[in-house]
């Protein structure tokens, strides 16, 4: 039996999601444990689109897309765990609760996405999960967030 994935680079994450640039937005998953918990990596850059509107002059990464990036890291966490990489597994946002934005995201930050299972099964439809994204150390988003997990039929 192989171990488990701990670890998600691009190439694997790339194989879990749908997502494409310019709406790929985590780099890297660390520390998965299983379904119960990971921690996903965004690097901000000025070369994102969304910077050239948001605000022209005053870049900051709007907050929507912080909510997304920790969506993606539940994802790939998901994903990772129950081995769906290359099967078109579909994810879609049915619920954010209990949304607060407490500091800016700006170019040259790291975003890192906490996120963990608050309930969710393999083989089920509805997961809700928890999430907190922060810039070194400092609380930037967090929001719980249920999501709709439409499996590969094999994969159930």
């Amino acid at each position: 039996m192989t171990e488990p994935r701990t670890t998600a680079d691009i190439d694997l994450i790339q194989r879990l999601l749908p997502h494409r640039y310019p709406f790929l937005l985590v780099d890297k998953v660390v520390d998965i444990d299983g379904i119960q918990s990971a921690k996903g990596i965004k690097c901000v850059t000025m070369n994102e689109p969304h910077f050239q509107g948001h605000f022209p002059g005053n870049p900051i990464m709007p907050g929507v897309t912080i909510i997304e990036a920790m969506a993606q890291t539940t994802a790939v966490m998901v994903g990772t765990s129950l081995n769906l990489e290359d099967k078109n597994m579909q994810i879609y946002f049915m619920a954010i609760d209990n949304c607060k934005f407490r500091r800016m995201v700006r170019p040259g930050d790291v975003l890192e996405m906490n996120v963990e299972l608050v309930r969710g099964k393999p083989g089920g439809k509805v997961w809700k999960f928890k999430g907190k994204a922060s810039v070194d150390g400092e609380l930037a988003a967090e929001a719980d967030f249920t999501a709709m997990m439409d499996m590969p039929k094999a994969a159930a």
